[in-house]
């Protein structure tokens, strides 16, 4: 009998607060996104703290009741790491850390972690170094402590082990080195897209894990790796499609996230450049998320910050099998009806009514309406071509009509 690995995950604590911006609801939402994250790192959350505050605390990030509280529970259950739900200052981390005593990180350097698990190109490897580099340039002071007291895990892949001994002028060169190494490859990735010829580029966008690769596959009929996890794909994926007689090619992009590090944007500038140089997006949304109006906004901010979104866009609603809205009983006079009742023929009135033919409701996972998606991209990329190329459209005036009377006549010659 062969004895399967069994695999052993981190215990967490997540620590969030609730302040004028952020309300309860909010930060019980980005918390259960943090638990996400923290499980796709290989973390597995044993409680979750969070504090009403006007700011946060600015020596450390919560009061020192909480932190009380906070450092009591690790201790008694031997918590490995402590997560915070936002960025904390270099001056933050250390006084936490010398309180807690364990292992202490944010939500950016979290998704950095991740994005180091993930990379599995030389390339996408440079993008996340200088990311992490970047990050730990302000905290190299009272970084090294924590990275003595814990081996592996969630928070010390990449270049943190490697870095103990070195000092910030090294780290300065390291840094300088990998932008010149991303510069060179920029450069490359530049001269590759000039050489894929004039045809019309569509690239997959919107949050992570909305099903963008899963749809890349149904799209491309081609093999590309989706997982339900977050970041499943940070390797960005070209391939060539053609539907009927139109070839196009389809890009993956790694998917977006609130609060998405700005070391992360700038380190991933050339995989956005294959958004920023796209013809047509393709703006993926899991509809059966609760949140799903706050993540197209989280998208279109990214998209706003890389001179992306005004591009013509067709907005692909998925996961609609997954979608159940809440009930109210016939009886009940007192529940007030909100968006989380609203069935998918009531969102269909709202908002995106005013979109018209640019947005379409399906199932990746299950296939439905997959036919008229395809339609649907075949439509909006020809509308691109015929534009572009107005002789192609002067020798065939309506392609979709000349196809289906060449369908009419096959039909026609079978009789016969």
């Amino acid at each position: 009998m062969i004895e399967t690995e069994k695999i052993i995950y981190e215990k967490s604590v997540l620590i969030g607060i609730i302040t004028q911006f952020q309300t309860e609801e909010k930060s019980k939402e980005y918390l259960d996104e943090l638990a996400f994250l923290t499980f796709t790192a290989g973390g597995e959350v044993k409680k979750r703290f969070t504090q009403k505050l006007e700011a946060p605390h600015p020596k450390t990030f919560i009061g020192t009741g909480k932190m009380e509280e906070v450092k009591e529970y690790i201790k008694e259950n031997k918590i490995d790491t402590a997560i915070f739900d936002d960025e904390l200052s270099p001056a933050q981390q250390k006084n936490i850390e010398r309180i807690l005593k364990c292992k202490v990180i944010d939500r950016t350097y979290l998704i950095l972690d991740i994005f180091a698990q993930r990379a599995k190109t030389s390339y996408a490897r440079t993008q996340v170094e200088l990311a992490q580099y970047q990050y730990l340039m302000p905290r190299l002071a009272g970084l090294w402590t924590h990275l003595e007291r814990q081996q592996g895990g969630i928070g010390t892949r990449g270049p943190g082990e490697r870095a103990i001994e070195t000092d910030r002028r090294i780290v300065r060169k390291k840094i300088t080195r990998l932008k010149r190494k991303l510069k060179a490859i920029d450069k490359q990735m530049a001269v590759q897209r000039g050489n894929r010829g004039s045809m019309i580029r569509v690239a997959l966008v919107g949050y992570t894990n909305v099903g963008k690769s899963t749809l890349m596959n149904l799209i491309s009929k081609s093999e590309v790796f989706a997982e339900n996890k977050l970041f499943a794909t940070l390797d960005t994926t070209v391939r060539k499609v053609v539907i009927r007689n139109l070839p196009f090619l389809l890009t993956d992009t790694v998917g977006f996230i609130r609060k998405l590090p700005t070391q992360l944007v700038e380190s991933f500038k050339s995989t956005l450049d294959e958004v920023r140089e796209a013809d047509l997006l393709l703006h993926v949304v899991d509809i059966s998320h609760p949140s799903f109006e706050d993540h197209i906004e989280s998208v279109n901010k990214i998209l706003d910050e890389i001179d992306s979104k005004d591009k013509p866009t067709v907005m692909i609603f998925n996961k609609i099998d997954a979608y159940v809205p809440e009930k109210i009983e016939e009886d009940d006079l007192i529940t007030e009806r909100t968006k989380n009742h609203y069935t998918l023929e009531d969102w269909k009135q709202t908002w995106m009514n005013k979109m018209r033919d640019n947005v379409l409701f399906i199932s990746a996972l299950e296939e439905e309406n997959i036919e008229e998606l395809r339609k649907k991209v075949y439509q909006a990329v020809r509308k691109i071509h015929v534009k572009r190329y107005p002789y192609n459209d002067f020798l065939y005036p309506d392609l979709d009509k000349l196809m289906e009377e060449f369908k009419d006549y096959n039909a026609d010659a079978e009789e016969e």
